[in-house]
């Protein structure tokens, strides 16, 4: 097979996992490393088209691309620049493509290291959760040069469906925290919507069926509406990864000398399902809170 068509991935989490899947079923063969390795081995038996490898050097050393799909800014600077890290393998003219949600200035800061060894780097998050990831279908948002982003667009293409390239180094990372921004505010409209609707006697599918057919439809309420009545909480994003890509979002507001009033106060709801025991539960779960304040809670309808 050739270069072009071996990429390197490390991050197999809810999202990691089935962008791989993607990638494989679009014909590249992938060298996978994830810190659990029990967990990348038992994935790895799924295709021979994927191979385990021990530290990120080994993956990069394996390959001209390499994917990272992991949790924060320090996880990336470790994978990147730690020991047997990235930086210690990746040869001149090769392409790290940080597909995880991280603060704008880390991007900027691998970018430049990568660029001072002859390497380029794009940051590339993503939106749709583990749903999108499953179907193919993220949104992709890119930072860094157009001729890296032309060059990494059929990697793109496998994994996603909107794909655009939004400026330079960090680009992609400060518009991933305008979209974590929106979504976070969604989910305090939806809760308090369904939570005032259904007690006062509405059946808050109706209310759904209603909203999402005018100017309030969303797709927070298309694709996470059903399951907050239901209390279905699985994970597709945690509570504490958007508390995370929320501080980054105030962080970058403070950057840019730009009040963020509204996400400051959803910001401080988030905090309080993690200080609650909720980190862990899916970032829907948000309706939990409305509904301990308002002494409701929706009873399941099915």
């Amino acid at each position: 097979m050739s270069a072009s068509r071996r990429v390197g991935f490390i991050g197999l989490g809810i999202m990691g996992k089935p962008m791989v899947r993607n990638l494989v079923k679009a014909g590249y063969a992938v060298v996978a490393h994830s810190r659990n390795a029990a967990d990348v081995a038992a994935f790895a038996a799924e295709s021979a088209a994927i191979t385990v490898a021990a530290n990120p050097a080994e993956v990069a050393s394996q390959t001209d691309t390499v994917i990272t799909m992991l949790p924060d800014s320090p996880d990336v600077r470790a994978v990147v620049f730690g020991e047997n890290g990235l930086l210690e393998a990746l040869r001149p003219g090769s392409l790290l493509i940080d597909m995880s949600t991280i603060a704008p200035s880390t991007a900027q800061e691998v970018h430049a290291a990568l660029v001072a060894k002859g390497a380029s780097a794009l940051d590339a998050p993503v939106s749709g959760g583990d749903r999108g990831a499953i179907a193919g279908t993220l949104s992709i948002m890119v930072g860094g040069s157009e001729a890296d982003f032309e060059r990494a667009r059929p990697l793109f293409e496998a994994m996603g469906k909107t794909i655009v390239h939004v400026g330079g180094p960090g680009a992609g990372q400060t518009v991933k925290a305008c979209n974590q921004i929106v979504v976070a505010i969604n989910y305090a409209a939806v809760s308090e919507a369904l939570v005032m609707g259904a007690k006062a006697g509405v059946d808050p599918l109706k209310i759904i069926e209603v909203l999402n057919g005018g100017l309030a439809a969303s797709r927070v309420m298309e694709l996470r509406g059903a399951s907050m009545i239901a209390h279905n909480f699985q994970p597709g994003f945690r509570v504490n990864l958007h508390r995370k890509d929320l501080a980054i979002a105030m962080a970058t507001g403070r950057e840019q000398n730009v009040p963020l009033p509204v996400t400051a106060l959803v910001t401080q709801f988030f905090e309080t399902l993690a200080a609650t025991g909720r980190g862990d539960l899916d970032h829907s779960s948000y309706i939990t809170l409305v509904e301990e304040l308002a002494g409701y809670t929706i009873e399941p309808t099915g």
